[in-house]
């Protein structure tokens, strides 16, 4: 039975990976903004007795993010997986009517929280079996790819947390953990809208698969949901 953190579960990818992992037996802490209005999450919880925990976490309050550290560590003496998947995305940005709120906002949650979380969480993840970090990026969060001006702020964020995965990587593989940026895909959500391709159970297990043959050699990369590697 693994321990597992999951931010943003209470819809879409995060709570998709929710269900998933305790399908399979797992021991999961499924984060969100408001736990008392994720009514899927507490239905989850009545279904595996024991095995889901839902907390609160802001990830662009730093409070927020020690107190989960905190009740984290009274639940459980290490964890095994954090899966940074919480994040946001402002439709409609178009260039000059851009503005420094939405971007601040964007980074504090896509890009500064996550790597502040696996901070936190880092003794925690100490004490697990080999124990992976995984931030939920975006192909629009490669620059390589990158050839027209579309969603700049989730962009620049998940760039950001592109960049964080290799700080974590050098930082965290030292102490033998493994991080990795993960493309989930285009996947039908209420972010990625109804003409997403991908459905969001196929991308989730799609992860999960990637994500239990993670070995050392994958400290650092930028895979897509078959584990193919991007390019930054």
């Amino acid at each position: 039975m693994q321990r597992i953190v999951v931010t943003g579960g209470n819809r879409g990818i995060g709570l998709e990976f929710v269900r998933q992992l305790l399908a399979r037996g797992e021991r999961v802490i499924a984060a969100c903004r408001q736990p008392g209005k994720a009514l899927r999450l507490t239905e989850l919880a009545g279904a595996h007795p024991g095995r889901l925990q839902v907390l609160p976490l802001r990830l662009d309050d730093e409070r927020s993010i020690r107190e989960l550290a905190r009740e984290a560590g009274l639940l459980t003496d290490g964890l095994d997986l954090l899966i940074n998947n919480a994040g946001v995305l402002v439709s409609g940005e178009r260039f000059g009517e851009l503005s420094a709120a939405t971007f601040n906002a964007t980074l504090a949650i896509n890009a500064v929280g996550p790597l502040l979380l696996a901070q936190a969480l880092a003794p925690l993840l100490e004490h697990g079996t080999a124990p992976r970090v995984v931030n939920i990026s975006s192909d629009l969060g490669s620059l390589a790819a990158t050839h027209g001006f579309q969603t700049p702020s989730y962009a620049m964020s998940k760039a950001a947390l592109n960049m964080a995965t290799r700080l974590e990587a050098a930082e965290l593989g030292a102490r033998g953990m493994v991080v990795v940026s993960i493309n989930p895909g285009w996947v039908k959500t209420d972010m990625g809208g109804s003409r997403a391709p991908l459905a969001v159970s196929d991308s989730v297990s799609g992860m999960l698969a990637v994500i239990d043959r993670l070995g050392a050699a994958d400290n650092g990369r930028f895979l897509d949901h078959t584990g193919k590697g991007l390019d930054w």
